[in-house]
């Protein structure tokens, strides 16, 4: 087997939103067509998703909350908040995207990889306890760590959420646990409204949650900074043995629902970034998992670089070219300066 797995299936097509949602099936075939290209195929190895079942959802989720999406299932179109609809598709599409990200978590484990991608919908990060949001109906990252926690007895996992937007719905799911170590760089005040500096966790998980509020107008460098003075001496000083990532793709430079300047360069940077954490302290282990991301040719070309640099094809070694003015930089600056001042007590690296 290679060793970088993608997660790819034909059902998560069938999750229908709507012909002017954002979130629309055309990212994931862009997205799979592009997995052909001559400089992609044949670089990784296809894994199939397998059905997560209703106790593993329920590892992240309440169970008449999963009856409620599950009685969706056939119906042509179901309304779960403003934003968040579903189709006759959305339930089978919903429990094999987060089972995707299982059975690639079972392949890692196992030593049958180094790193995966899942390129799953419907996306995940803003789906709460018991409440779909944010065109998200199950939490796959957050189910994902809990079966970490579960089946293979983990007690420290590093989950990075570079999406544009705030992950609420994972952010709760750990706000009281250390066993769980949540990152978030995002544009605030924006949806949903969630991630301030000062949301930190409570009792035991009190400094695991790590918010990094953006203006917005930040590129590559500002973003190659922040993970370089904020997340890496915390991954350092906190050893994870397993890094998820969030990997949703607004913060590119063009995306209608954004108003951030990455390139997809930014985004192969922050992976190898990544990836060099997992490999000091996780053997490597290292799985995204597709969040948001609206632009179909930044969606695509951004992906696309992301796994280049998850099979050793792109050696970003210097700063990355950014799409960012030199203020937004120095306001970046400053809001780092606040994040280490927050968080100093609880990460004797930032101090």
């Amino acid at each position: 087997m290679n060793t970088t797995i993608v997660v790819k299936d034909q059902r998560y097509l069938n999750h229908l939103t709507g012909e002017y949602h954002p979130e629309s099936h055309y990212r994931l075939e862009r997205i799979y067509r592009m997995l052909q290209d001559n400089d992609v195929a044949g670089r990784f190895t296809e894994l199939r998703p397998r059905e997560a079942t209703r106790e593993e959802l329920a590892l992240n989720h309440a169970p008449e909350y999963i009856e409620r999406i599950e009685r969706t299932a056939g119906k042509s179109h179901t309304m779960l908040d403003p934003d968040t609809h579903t189709s006759a598709g959305s339930w089978e599409a919903a429990v094999f995207a987060a089972g995707g990200v299982l059975a690639a978590l079972d392949v890692l484990i196992k030593g049958e990889a180094h790193n995966g991608y899942a390129l799953i919908r419907p996306p995940g990060h803003h789906a709460e306890y018991g409440r779909a949001m944010g065109f998200c109906l199950f939490n796959n990252i957050a189910i994902g760590a809990r079966y970490l926690m579960q089946a293979y007895k983990m007690e420290r996992i590093l989950i990075v959420d570079w999406d544009l937007h705030h992950g609420n719905g994972t952010q709760r799911s750990f706000y009281t646990s250390s066993n769980v170590l949540y990152f978030s760089t995002h544009q605030y005040p924006y949806y949903p409204g969630t991630g301030a500096i000062d949301e930190t966790g409570e009792g035991e998980g009190r400094g695991y949650t790590v918010n990094v509020p953006l203006q917005g107008g930040q590129g590559d460098e500002d973003y190659a900074a922040i993970l370089k003075e904020v997340l890496v001496p915390i991954t350092d000083e906190y050893q994870p043995q397993f890094i998820l990532i969030s990997a949703g793709y607004d913060p590119y430079y063009l995306d209608p629902l954004g108003a951030m300047q990455v390139t997809p360069e930014g985004f192969a940077a922050m992976t190898l970034l990544l990836m060099d954490c997992a490999a000091r302290h996780c053997g490597g282990k290292l799985l995204l998992a597709l969040e948001g991301g609206y632009h179909l040719d930044g969606i695509t070309e951004s992906v696309k670089k992301t796994l280049l640099t998850l099979v050793g094809e792109e050696k970003i070694k210097s700063s990355p070219k950014t799409g960012s003015a030199p203020h937004d930089l120095y306001n970046t600056e400053r809001v780092i300066t606040e994040v280490k001042k927050v968080h100093a007590k609880t990460w004797k690296a930032l101090g």
